[in-house]
Formats: structure tokens, C-alpha cells, sequence
């Protein structure tokens, strides 16, 4: 069995400077990665190198015409419906991976709230 990918300071660095300083977007790690959820509802994150963000299928499919582009499979041949790989051509570049981010924002934003598990801060 392979092993988890982590994401690196500079990935989880370049995914908080990607998300707007709200109450209600939450930043925490998740399986040696970090995520970022909006009212509960996880929306982006790091995988190892790769950033990837929750889309609605219209965006999904136009962001897979991006060379570079693709589903996320955190496990191989498994790909959390609606979440996306952004290129990794565009790391670090913000003005081509921020407009995906406030689409994920926005299409989590819009889904009912998480109920909070008992035990679980956020940060």
C-alpha cells in the first residue's frame, strides 16, 4: 500500500493566502494534510503537492480543460465526487488558483451546514 502523501509547509502556506479571513472558513489538518471547510463542509485542501478545491459540475468540467487538471484521488481509482486537482503548473500562482478557490467557496458555501461533532474545535 502506497503511503499518504503530506503536504508541505509551503503548499499549506499557499492554500491560507488563497482563503479569505471569514468566520465562517475554517482551516484544519486532516489525514497529515490541511483542508479548509466552509460552515463544516470541507472545500479545499493540500494533498501532498496538490491543491484541490470542491467544485459544481459546470466548473468541474471547465476546469478540467486545463492541461494539468484532474480529479481527486486520494486513493488511486478513487475520486471524491466533486473535488478537483488544480494544475500543478499553476502553484504559487494566484491569479490563476484563486478564482477556483472563491468558486469552491461559494458552491460550499451554499450547501447546508456540518452539525459539529462533539469534541472537535476548530482553528
Amino acid at each position: 500500500m502506497d503511503k499518504m502523501p503530506r503536504s508541505t509547509k509551503e503548499s499549506e502556506t499557499f492554500l491560507r493566502s488563497m482563503l479569505p479571513d471569514a468566520s465562517e472558513v475554517t482551516v484544519r489538518p486532516m489525514f497529515g494534510n490541511l483542508s479548509a471547510f466552509v460552515n463544516g463542509n470541507m472545500c479545499a485542501g493540500v494533498f501532498g503537492d496538490d491543491l484541490f478545491v470542491r467544485l459544481s459540475e459546470k466548473d468541474s468540467a471547465e476546469l478540467l480543460k486545463f492541461k494539468g487538471a484532474s480529479f481527486f484521488e486520494p486513493m488511486k481509482g478513487r475520486a471524491m465526487k466533486g473535488y478537483m486537482v488544480v494544475p500543478r503548473a499553476w502553484k504559487g500562482d494566484s491569479a490563476k488558483v484563486k478564482p477556483w478557490v472563491i468558486k469552491a467557496l461559494d458552491f460550499t458555501g451554499k450547501m447546508p451546514p456540518k452539525a459539529k461533532k462533539k469534541g472537535r474545535s476548530s482553528t
